[in-house]
């Protein structure tokens, strides 16, 4: 069983990674859909691997766009796991309207909140409006793939 995550985990950090490459022209370099294979693994994977493949995605989407934030990427990494591991206690609690619109504003507002006083709040002002339209984007994107990902699967389960 443990193999099992560990290769799911891996499949998805590894599609997170590929999602990376499909840039949010947003004015924010990293912004991308690097969440969106994140976001769907929830429904396969516990929180910690969910986290991990997140945390991945962003790393990714940050190195294809050059760091831009520098080594501040790394706490965005971190918050990206930390929103993922809630993200996917929410979805394994049935909370299915919660989980979006607690990812929705954790990873538009909360997330970019700490560089309101660690670079400025023009920064802040200037990368919110961005980073919340690359949020909906990951999320509504998530919303309409996981239904058909979760049916696939069951179905390849009954027939395996």
């Amino acid at each position: 069983m443990k193999l099992r995550l560990l290769t799911l985990a891996a499949m998805f950090a590894a599609l997170c990674a590929i999602g990376a490459f499909i840039k949010v022209p947003v004015g924010i370099g990293s912004a991308a859909l690097d969440t969106v294979p994140a976001l769907i693994s929830v429904s396969f994977l516990p929180p910690i691997y969910a986290g991990a493949a997140s945390l991945i995605g962003h790393l990714s989407s940050s190195l294809y766009a050059g760091f831009p934030l520098g080594p501040l990427h790394l706490i965005i990494a971190a918050e990206m796991f930390v929103i993922l591991f809630v993200y996917t206690k929410l979805h394994k609690a049935g909370h299915h309207a919660w989980k979006w619109i607690f990812f929705i504003f954790a990873n538009s507002v909360l997330a970019t909140l700490p560089f309101y006083w660690i670079i400025s709040p023009a920064f802040f002002a200037a990368a919110l409006p961005g980073i919340t339209l690359a949020t909906i984007l990951n999320a509504s994107i998530a919303m309409i793939v996981s239904p058909v990902v979760e049916r696939v699967m069951k179905r390849m389960k009954t027939h395996a």
